[in-house]
């Protein structure tokens, strides 16, 4: 990734967070960082200008005059009495190679917190994949050790990612990436395993993991079945609503950009015209929509959410 510019000024007072109802499950958005401009063209070249003209609905919200915005944010999930976060983005003072996400100072745990999710209150944390920008909460520095950042989670991830990079010879940076924010949760035993039939696998009451390989071998989507709609969180298998109107635009570092691509029209094809929500990992604010076909093609009617101050005082549940 190219070279970020000054890091985001800290906030004193966290922000509440934004949230959709999907009946019996809330959905929280826990914003992390603004991905610095040049993210979009790095990450997704082929979305270019001519490419964005052909969707104007993506602007203002999703695209400047150039090129494609993109957001680092975690998803909390209230479900049955369980905390569950899906991803925990890049993590504060962890060394990188990428300087847009080197050495950050970010208010996410206190925003997570005001969402509600005081971290000793989490039940799971749900990797999509392992990613360095997806992983980074997954500890965090106390002292001169990275230890769990939720001590009473287990951590879940499908092993079909896990065998792929246990199998893979990796570069130092990842290497760094796996030394701070994934070998310690192994190593406190809270990283907990999931083979992910193609039919996907209830990790929780109405949440499943849904396979999405492409990007990576293993990656999973995460499918939340409430009472009132459902809703998909999309991992890296959708980066950025260019990619419903473009499918076929792919990302830089998609391992199989072909599989994405099947990947990428089996999720829209089975939201399209429905009620169900479309929760972009990386999206921008307002970052959920529902997917229509429109003239051969699908886009994003976006939906705000609303704000939804957490309790921060809430009794911790206990691990299940």
């Amino acid at each position: 990734m190219t070279n970020a510019t000054a890091l985001p000024p800290r906030r004193t007072v966290p922000l509440p967070s934004m949230g959709w109802s999907l009946g019996d499950i809330t959905v929280h958005r826990v914003d992390e960082i603004e991905l610095p401009r040049q993210t979009g063209p790095w990450l997704l070249p082929d979305a270019t200008k001519e490419v964005l003209d052909e969707a104007p609905w993506l602007r203002p919200d999703f695209a400047d005059a150039e090129v494609p915005r993109l957001a680092s944010h975690s998803f909390a999930v209230e479900v049955d009495g369980l905390r569950i976060v899906v991803d925990t983005g890049i993590g504060n003072a962890k060394p990188r190679t990428n300087s847009a996400w080197n050495g950050l100072d970010t208010d996410f745990l206190e925003r997570l917190v005001a969402a509600g999710f005081p971290p000793d209150s989490v039940d799971l944390v749900i990797t999509t994949h392992l990613h360095t920008d997806h992983v980074g909460w997954n500890t965090r520095l106390v002292g001169n050790d990275w230890i769990p950042t939720f001590p009473n989670a287990r951590y879940l991830t499908s092993r079909a990612e896990w065998n792929h990079w246990a199998d893979t010879d990796l570069d130092e940076a990842r290497r760094q990436m796996f030394r701070d924010s994934i070998t310690p949760v192994r190593d406190a035993g809270q990283y907990d395993l999931v083979d992910v039939p193609e039919r996907g696998h209830e990790v929780a009451q109405g949440v499943f993991l849904v396979p999405a390989p492409g990007h990576t071998p293993g990656q999973v989507a995460v499918e939340l079945r409430g009472s009132d709609r459902r809703a998909l969180i999309t991992g890296d298998s959708i980066h950025h609503p260019v990619q419903l109107s473009h499918p076929r635009v792919s990302s830089c570092v998609d391992i199989d950009s072909a599989q994405a691509v099947r990947t990428r029209a089996r999720l829209l094809d089975a939201l399209a015209d429905t009620d169900a929500l479309l929760l972009g990992t990386h999206f921008p604010q307002p970052t959920a929509g529902t997917v229509r076909r429109e003239n051969g093609r699908y886009r994003l009617l976006a939906e705000h959410g609303s704000e939804r101050p957490g309790d921060a005082s809430s009794t911790p549940t206990q691990p299940r």
